[in-house]
């Protein structure tokens, strides 16, 4: 009676071992796909058909990196939020900041011009050019000492060159001023990280790029620059994301 027993508790055990075994085999899939993927394809932005293969694709916020293949394409793991940067010898650097992991097509931009090739076959000397001059004296050094009465003419002219220079540098700034302008605003924000709360301004206020920072990096990365800020911002306290309030002037009411 008890050998009955224990064969059919062996055999019930059995069944629950199978089952649990198939039950892992079932979800083994569900776990291996559980980590999401932004695939997509990489091509030269002027040849819209030229795929580049070899671009190298990194997820700057986990530091994965892929390679696209011979017809561009690439795989690398990815969530909602990371920041992925796609590069390759020859090209610009493209960086974007992930709203969501629809498939991407990534154009990017030439950083070399070429130069056509210039083949010189024959050249012609002038036989003039090592001829004398009959009629050509030897100069004499012009002293301008003080004591022969020579007269020194400034004239202001360091006065003037450093002026120019300062307003060459004006010049300058406020070309790249109006860059920051077309590159750094609401609607640029707004659709580089879908974010349209009204404390947007409160962001685009404080970490608006200065021209210093613009020249010090050339070209200067507006995408890069913006994920990255706006991280830092959101991580912020409430009461510091805000632009600090302007000083009263003195006066009147």
């Amino acid at each position: 009676m008890l050998k009955g027993i224990n064969g059919v508790q062996r055999s019930l055990n059995l069944d629950m071992l199978k089952k649990l075994y198939l039950l892992c085999l079932l979800l083994l899939p569900v776990f291996a796909w559980s980590q999401t993927y932004v695939t997509g394809n990489v091509f030269d932005n002027e040849q819209r058909k030229l795929a580049l293969e070899g671009a190298a694709i990194r997820n700057l916020t986990t530091k994965a990196v892929v390679v696209a293949d011979k017809n561009g394409r690439f795989a690398v793991p990815a969530k909602v939020g990371d920041l992925i940067s796609i590069g390759l010898v020859g090209y610009q650097t493209d960086t974007l900041y992930l709203t969501n992991l629809f498939a991407k097509n990534i154009y990017l931009r030439s950083s070399v011009n070429a130069l056509n090739t210039v083949n010189i076959t024959t050249t012609k000397v002038s036989p003039f050019l090592d001829a004398k001059d009959p009629e050509a004296e030897v100069s004499k050094p012009v002293n301008y000492s003080k004591n022969r009465g020579g007269l020194r003419l400034g004239l202001g002219f360091n006065k003037m060159r450093k002026q120019q220079a300062k307003e060459q540098e004006l010049e300058e700034a406020a070309d790249i001023n109006e860059q920051i302008s077309i590159n750094f605003n609401k609607t640029v924000v707004q659709k580089l990280v879908n974010y349209k709360e009204k404390d947007l301004e409160d962001y685009i206020g404080m970490y608006r790029p200065t021209v210093e920072q613009v020249k010090a990096q050339t070209p200067f990365d507006y995408t890069y620059y913006i994920a990255t800020t706006f991280h830092e911002w959101r991580k912020l306290p409430a009461d510091a994301r805000k632009m600090p309030a302007l000083p009263k002037l003195k006066g009147k009411p």
